[in-house]
């Protein structure tokens, strides 16, 4: 239980846009639909003033999103079977190789930022659809 909470608050946070400044989180293409066997890959870029991670998730209907990966530094590759995931500089990609309709999912990337007291504010984001 504590695990999802701490999942469903990092979505929270990235929902609510808890970047200080003119820190961005944006992810492309935002719908995707391809033919079975066709490789894909999602984009995740950010501006942030103090980077500290980057995670990607997937989230199924109904479900709450899943940990897929944690990218800590600019180089770092991980892959899990058909999923690799790479972190550059100012990005990071999601590849799935050959999906099968059982990948079909919401995918879903949250940058970790470094706070000091009175450093972050929360900023509403429109697009959000309401926690139940």
């Amino acid at each position: 239980m504590e695990n999802m909470l701490e999942c469903a608050l990092i979505v929270l946070w990235l929902q609510l846009g808890w970047l200080s400044g003119e820190d961005r989180v944006e992810q492309s293409p935002q719908t995707l639909r391809i033919q079975e066997g066709d490789s894909l890959s999602l984009n995740c870029s950010y501006t942030v003033s103090r980077f500290s991670g980057l995670q990607w998730y997937r989230q199924d209907p109904g479900k709450g999103p899943e940990l897929l990966f944690l990218l800590y530094s600019v180089g770092d590759e991980k892959q899990e079977e058909r999923l690799r995931a790479t972190l550059l500089k100012k990005g990071s990609s999601l590849h799935i190789e050959a999906p099968k309709p059982e990948d079909s999912a919401t995918y879903l990337c949250a940058v970790e930022t470094q706070c000091s007291p009175g450093t972050c504010r929360l900023y509403p984001n429109p697009e959000a659809a309401p926690l139940e």
